[in-house]
């Protein structure tokens, strides 16, 4: 799904009305951009800010990822194609097929999280390369990020959090998320997206800007999509009642018993035009696509994940980051989140 910039102060001011359901507070002044209430994101953040403010909406899970907590594990093969090599010598691609360590999660700090809920769908992926190296693809299921940078993530993070009362304040959420368009996009799109009706059957996209690189050093600007090849299907609210809040384990076990889980990586080719730094703008639809290759998921459980942290920056040669803000923060995010959970902390 598409989401164009002129829908989306529409989306979120009736994402901020949902919000304000129940709560004895004006809804016109929720959807309004009130100047008393819209908040501006904060000039800077660090890593361990986030790691702090997860714990703060989350509460305190010791030997747990910070963000993500709730996953399962999975084995299986990737088999690349040969459609990337016209612009990357990666090795990766030369390969006939590569383990691939792979975690499926829903998002937030809680362990214990209802699988039934809309919301946050995560995977990460390792491939393992002959000589030692990896390379993690991690991605969720929305297209875009909820924030043009760290700072504005974390100034609308920072609006959910009860006061002293223990209550949330819808209005002020409501406010920022009018005075920040660029947290805008993600929440519609996540308005939209049911609950999935399982790990196999949902979109992950990759919300940062790579380059592939060649010989010559030649650069192409890319953004990946990993498609299940069963095809995506959500859960109505129905569907969502007859289910244990745990069932997504359970399901793909049970799919995996009955065959391999098959999903298709592609990577969409940008333009000059298309933004390199921003997570929070989606390219456009009409840009060429190239198939990277098949992840094939044959075994699911165990905690062989627990050692592995899937900082989306490893990358091998023949593949690099980009300046993105949002993507910069994730190696010390998750590499504090790596240590505290190894730690029991």
């Amino acid at each position: 799904m598409k989401i164009h910039q002129q829908q989306a102060p529409t989306l979120a001011k009736r994402f901020a009305c949902k919000l304000a359901t129940g709560v004895s507070i004006s809804l016109a002044l929720v959807c309004t951009s009130s100047v008393s209430l819209a908040q501006k994101a904060p000039e800077s953040v660090s890593a361990n800010d986030f790691i702090e403010l997860f714990a703060k909406l989350g509460g305190q899970h010791p030997g747990m990822r910070k963000a993500h907590a709730r996953g399962v594990c999975a084995q299986g093969v990737f088999k690349p194609a040969k459609d990337a090599l016209q612009y990357s010598n990666a090795s990766f691609l030369t390969q006939q097929s590569l383990p691939a360590q792979v975690r499926f999660s829903l998002g937030g700090p809680n362990p214990v999280a209802d699988e039934r809920t809309p919301g946050t769908r995560g995977i990460g992926i390792q491939l393992s390369l002959p000589g030692g190296d990896k390379y993690n693809i991690t991605g969720n299921n929305s297209p875009v990020f909820t924030g043009k940078n760290p700072e504005t993530f974390f100034g609308f993070l920072q609006t959910l959090l009860p006061d002293e009362n223990g209550q949330a304040n819808p209005a002020k959420t409501g406010a920022y998320i009018a005075a920040n368009p660029s947290v805008q996009p993600a929440l519609a799109y996540a308005r939209s997206n049911p609950a999935p009706a399982s790990f196999s059957r949902s979109d992950y996209f990759g919300i940062h800007t790579f380059f592939f690189e060649n010989e010559q050093g030649e650069q192409t600007k890319f953004r990946w999509h990993l498609s299940p090849d069963a095809g995506v299907l959500g859960l109505s609210e129905e569907e969502s009642k007859t289910l244990p809040p745990t069932f997504l384990e359970e399901r793909l076990t049970s799919e995996l018993a009955e065959g391999t889980v098959s999903f298709t990586l592609s990577a969409a080719i940008g333009n000059e035009q298309d933004s390199v730094i921003d997570p929070s703008q989606q390219w456009p639809e009409e840009r060429p696509v190239i198939t990277l290759g098949t992840l094939e998921i044959n075994q699911a459980g165990g905690d062989a994940c627990t050692a592995i942290n899937f900082d989306p920056n490893v990358v091998p040669s023949g593949i690099k980051t980009s300046d993105d803000p949002v993507l910069k923060m994730r190696s010390p995010a998750y590499g504090i989140s790596f240590g505290k959970r190894l730690s029991q902390q």
